[in-house]
């Protein structure tokens, strides 16, 4: 059940990253980059944010290094490039998900935090749902950027998706 759960959320992550990528593309060059009264300062500051912390914790699902990224990063200077690696990033985490069987999910992952000292453990599971949690938070942030413009910004809800694709 839970692995079937976490399928369908990494389709979903793919579909609503999808929309709100194709709405911010309709925006202009300075719409796009400008400041904002927003946590990471601007709808591409927002966007790399996603993407670094979906790297921080993939690398942790998979077992790996922790990559050595400060939260506030932008690894990427433009909306191309940017676009380019989420869509890399949404085909890894299906590709992951699907890769689990039931017994898989429940093993704890041990990992050092990024935000303090010291280390944590987490059932597998539970790293998914706060992954796909985080990016459906800061989705929200370049929803509410997005209302500050002229390109209205898509329906994002997880029922949407559950209509148009199952």
């Amino acid at each position: 059940m839970m692995r079937a759960h976490l399928c369908r959320m990494a389709r979903y992550n793919r579909w609503a990253n999808r929309r709100l990528y194709a709405a911010v593309e309709d925006l202009g060059h300075e719409a796009y980059f400008e400041a904002r009264p927003a946590f990471f300062g601007s709808i591409h500051g927002t966007l790399n944010h996603i993407l670094v912390g979906d790297r921080l914790w993939l690398s942790r699902i998979e077992e790996q290094p922790t990559p050595q990224l400060e939260l506030d990063r932008c690894p990427f200077s433009d909306l191309a490039s940017l676009n380019d690696a989420r869509r890399i990033e949404d085909e890894r985490m299906i590709k992951l998900t699907d890769s689990y069987d039931d017994r898989a999910i429940d093993r704890a992952i041990r990992y050092r935090m990024v935000t303090r000292p010291g280390e944590a453990e987490t059932p597998l599971h539970l790293c998914w749902l706060h992954l796909f949690n985080h990016q459906t938070h800061h989705r929200g942030q370049i929803h509410d950027q997005l209302s500050q413009t002229d390109v209205p910004p898509p329906s994002l809800d997880l029922i949407y998706y559950l209509q148009e694709n199952e």
